[in-house]
C-alpha cells in the first residue's frame, strides 16, 4: 500500500510540473504580439541605436526618462583649469643643448697620438757592467709614456743574461742576436746598429729613432721633446768621466731651434773640419731607411746600401738647416748625460 500511495504523488507532481509549464509558454508566447507603448524606455534605446545604424552623420539626442532628469543647477561647476605653462618646444631646447656639448668638448683637453720611440742599445759581452746598466736603463725607459720600442743587439753567446733581464723589464722589446766576431769595440758596436737598422727597414718600423748607449742618463722630458722631431734632431750631451773632474759638452749650437755650429772638443782647434757628432746626440725619422725619396735622399741611400749607420750620419751631418736643436731654447738645457766608466764598452 505504501508504494502504490508514492507513485500516485510522483505522478500528480509531473501533471502540476507540465501544467505550469504549458501555461507560462502559452503566455509568453501571446505576450510577443502584444504592442508596446511609445514611453518605454527599451523603444528609445532601440530608436536611437538604427537611427545611427542608418546615417552614420546624423548625431541623434536621446531622451532621459523623468526619473533620469535632474536640475542642472544643483550640479557644482567644475573649477576652470588653468593651461600649464608651455615648456620650451624640443627645437629650442636642441640648440641650446648642442651649445653646451661644444663647450664641454672645447673644455676637454684633445688627445693627440704620441709617435712611437725606437731605442736601439748595443751591448757587448766584454762589458763587465753589462747586467747594471741594462736594469738602470730599463728602470729609466719604464717611465717613459708610451708607444716605445727597446731594440737591445748583442753578439751570440751562451749566457742567457740579456734575455732574462729583458723578460722582467715589462717594456716592449726586442732582442736581435748576430754571430760574427770582432777585435774592435768600435766596429763591433756600429755592426749592432746596422743589424737594427737592417731588422727596423725590414719591418718598416715607422718612429723616432735614438741610439742609446748603457752608460746613457736621461731627463724624462727628453722623450717627449724626441717625438717633437719631424725628420732630424740634435741636442747637447754631458760626457762624465769618473776619472776627471771636468764636463765636457758634446753637441749643437742653436739659435731658437736652429742649429748653427756644434761646440769643440778642444779649445784650440782651428780647423774649419765639423768635430764627429756622437751617436747618442741626434735622433732621426726611422722611416727614412725605406722611403728615401720622402726626404730627397735616394741616391745617397744606394750608395751606402751597404752600411746603413754610414748613410744615417752622412744625411744628419750633411745639411744642418735641416736640423731641428731640442730642448728648443736655444739647446741650452742638457738633458742628456752619458758617464764615461773605467772597464765600460764606449763608443763615439
Amino acid at each position: 500500500m505504501g508504494s502504490l500511495e508514492r507513485s500516485k504523488k510522483k505522478v500528480q507532481l509531473w501533471k502540476k510540473a507540465i501544467f505550469h509549464f504549458s501555461l507560462c509558454f502559452v503566455m509568453g508566447f501571446f505576450t510577443g504580439f502584444a504592442p508596446t507603448g511609445k514611453d518605454s524606455v527599451f523603444s528609445n534605446h532601440v530608436t536611437a541605436s538604427s537611427n545611427i545604424s542608418e546615417s552614420p552623420s546624423s548625431h541623434p539626442i536621446q531622451t532621459l526618462p523623468e526619473a533620469a532628469k535632474v536640475n542642472r543647477s544643483l550640479i557644482a561647476k567644475a573649477p576652470a583649469t588653468i593651461p600649464a605653462r608651455p615648456e620650451q618646444s624640443d627645437s629650442t631646447k636642441l640648440p641650446e643643448k648642442e651649445k653646451e656639448e661644444e663647450k664641454e668638448k672645447e673644455k676637454e683637453p684633445k688627445l693627440t697620438p704620441r709617435r712611437l720611440v725606437i731605442i736601439v742599445t748595443p751591448t757587448s759581452a766584454k762589458d763587465q757592467f753589462r747586467g747594471v746598466l741594462l736594469r738602470r736603463l730599463a728602470n729609466t725607459l719604464r717611465l717613459v709614456a708610451p708607444p716605445l720600442l727597446w731594440i737591445v743587439v748583442e753578439p751570440q753567446t751562451d749566457s742567457n743574461q740579456v734575455s732574462e733581464i729583458l723578460r722582467k723589464t715589462g717594456i716592449m722589446y726586442r732582442h736581435l742576436v748576430f754571430n760574427k766576431n770582432f777585435t774592435d769595440t768600435e766596429a763591433e758596436m756600429d755592426h749592432q746598429r746596422n743589424v737594427a737598422l737592417k731588422h727596423i727597414e725590414h719591418h718598416r718600423l715607422g718612429g723616432i729613432l735614438h741610439f742609446a748607449g748603457l752608460s746613457n742618463v736621461y731627463d724624462l722630458g727628453f722623450f717627449d721633446q724626441l717625438r717633437e722631431i719631424e725628420v732630424f734632431g740634435a741636442w747637447p750631451m754631458a760626457l762624465l768621466s769618473a776619472n776627471e773632474k771636468k764636463v765636457k759638452i758634446d753637441g749643437p749650437v742653436c739659435d731658437s731651434s736652429q742649429v748653427i755650429g756644434w761646440h769643440l772638443r778642444k779649445m784650440n782647434n782651428e780647423s774649419n773640419t765639423r768635430p764627429p757628432i756622437h751617436i747618442s746626440s741626434f735622433g732621426f725619422n726611422s722611416s727614412i731607411l725605406w722611403d728615401p725619396e720622402r726626404w730627397g735622399r735616394p741616391s745617397a741611400l744606394q750608395k751606402y746600401s751597404q752600411n746603413s749607420m754610414r748613410f744615417v750620419k752622412q744625411v744628419v751631418l750633411e745639411d744642418e738647416t735641416k736640423l731641428k736643436g731640442i730642448p728648443p731654447e736655444d739647446c741650452s738645457k742638457i738633458i742628456l748625460w752619458r758617464l764615461q766608466l773605467p772597464g765600460a764598452a764606449t763608443s763615439n
